[in-house]
Parts: structure tokens; sequence; C-alpha cells
């Protein structure tokens, strides 16, 4: 009998409308990728969580915390986080005409990331406000060297 594929495994988790939730979100999600069989690129999981994370924190007017949900999937993990805005974020899945930040600005670039590492991305709306989203697929194994006769 072949094996069976186990159910997805997905942590949820509410966090602080504050910027500490981002060092929890990302310690959250290297430690969702670090068992897993099939090998997601962590480090920019990490990043990608903390830009959507900061994103919540400093582009919605809600004290209501936000959530983090890690879903891993046989092909790779999906990551969203859900804050209590429904205005969909500017530029994540339809870039605009200035899609190229100012090289001078500090802010700019985390929604130029998302679309740029990520394998998929969107938004939805919720019941209580929105959800936005990224995958990143499985990471091939390497080939190491070639041992020599």
């Amino acid at each position: 009998m072949p094996p069976v594929d186990p159910a997805p495994a997905s942590w949820r988790i509410e966090l602080p409308h504050t910027t500490a939730a981002v060092p929890i979100a990302r310690a959250l999600v290297r430690s969702a990728l670090t068992d897993i069989e099939a090998p997601t690129d962590s480090d920019t999981a990490e990043l990608l969580t903390a830009e959507l994370v900061t994103n919540a924190v400093e582009h919605t007017d809600s004290n209501e915390p936000i959530e983090l949900v890690v879903e891993l999937l046989p092909t790779g993990c999906q990551v969203e986080v859900h804050d209590r805005d429904p205005e969909p974020p500017g530029g994540l899945t339809a870039p605009g005409p200035d899609t190229m930040p100012d090289p001078w600005q500090e802010y700019g670039r985390g929604l130029l990331l998302i679309r740029t590492l990520s394998s998929a991305c969107g938004h939805r709306t919720t019941e209580h406000g929105k959800a936005v989203w990224f995958t990143l697929p499985v990471v091939p194994a390497q080939a190491g060297p070639t041992p020599r006769s």
C-alpha cells in the first residue's frame, strides 16, 4: 500500500498591531519551515512575511490584532496576513506605471519584493477586512559534488 500524503500543516496566530509583530512573525515562519520534507527558501519566506506584517501594521488604522497564517503545501508554502482594513494593497498584483520605487526613498519596495520573489501573490477580502498572501515553491534539491573514483 503506497504511503498517504499527510494533510497540509498550518499555523494561525494573532499578532499585536505593533512593530513587535514583525520579529514574532519571522520566527514563526522560520520554525514552520524548519522540519518539512519539501524545503522552501525560509530566508525569502521570512523577508516577505516581514514585509506583509509591516504593511499591515503601518497602513491599517485599527488597533485590533493582525493574524498570520502559514500553510505548508506539497508544492511549497503560503503565508497570509489578515488585517481589519478592507482596502486592497496598492500595486500588489498589478504593477502601476511607476513600478520602480525611487532609490532615494526609504519606503516603497515591499510590494515590489513580494511580486518579484514569490511564485504568486494577491489579496482577498475577508469577513473582517482583508488577507494579503504570497506563495513560495519547494526549493529543488541541489546536487552535491560528484565523488571521485
